[in-house]
């Protein structure tokens, strides 16, 4: 992964990949060697794929089973980079959820770039927004005492199978993260422990 500077004008950055995937900026043409290519416009929400849990989830979506012709939701989108991918491995529809107006335009100007504005749908709120509907996988790149928060309203929210995709967690809360969301009848079923955060692949039990 190449090194990636930021300036108080946008994101300045070269293509670089991550897993299957090529991060390239707006503009530039795709490398010669390109894997699964998400374009991201300049203009600045947090979401790049360089740092370590974004780096994970994108390490993790291609082994998700089922991910292929899913509903997903993005909560907490920022660029929408794990909508983008999850698009690009064939979900079927992904909303992108985040509360900040600017991430949510940024993450509609990705959207647009890469060509999947009629199966990402951006929605400027919280989870709120979304209570009722179900998803067969669930993303979300948040802060740790918000996956803690919600943990009953996002595996209430998750169909029964499918999977929740969790990160942002600092090493020192995983444990907790793993207690509570056992506790609502799921498992483990991948995981990237980094330097300074993990990142759990969660599945929802099917029901007893």
């Amino acid at each position: 992964m190449r090194l990636v500077c930021l300036a108080m004008s946008g994101r300045i950055f070269t293509p670089f990949t991550v897993g299957q995937f090529t991060i390239i900026p707006a503009g530039d043409p795709p490398p010669a060697s390109c894997g699964l290519p998400i374009i991201l416009g300049r203009k600045g929400a947090f979401g790049s794929g360089e740092h370590e849990t974004t780096a994970s989830c994108l390490e993790i979506m291609p082994t998700i089973p089922g991910i292929n012709g899913c509903s997903a939701l993005d909560l907490g989108s920022g660029t929408g980079i794990l909508a983008l991918a999850a698009a690009r491995l064939g979900a079927a529809a992904v909303v992108a959820v985040d509360r900040e107006p600017a991430a949510t335009a940024s993450c509609r100007e990705n959207t647009v770039l890469n060509g999947c504005g009629t199966r990402i749908t951006t929605i400027c709120g919280e989870l709120a927004a979304v209570l009722g509907r179900r998803f067969d996988l669930i993303l979300a790149n948040i802060y740790v005492d918000i996956l803690l928060s919600l943990a009953g309203e996002l595996v209430a929210m998750t169909l029964a199978g499918g999977h929740l995709l969790l990160s942002g967690i600092p090493l020192q809360d995983k444990f907790d993260i793993l207690q509570r969301y056992r506790s609502l009848g799921c498992s483990v079923a991948d995981s990237r422990i980094g330097e300074e955060f993990a990142t759990y692949l969660i599945r929802k039990g099917e029901p007893s």
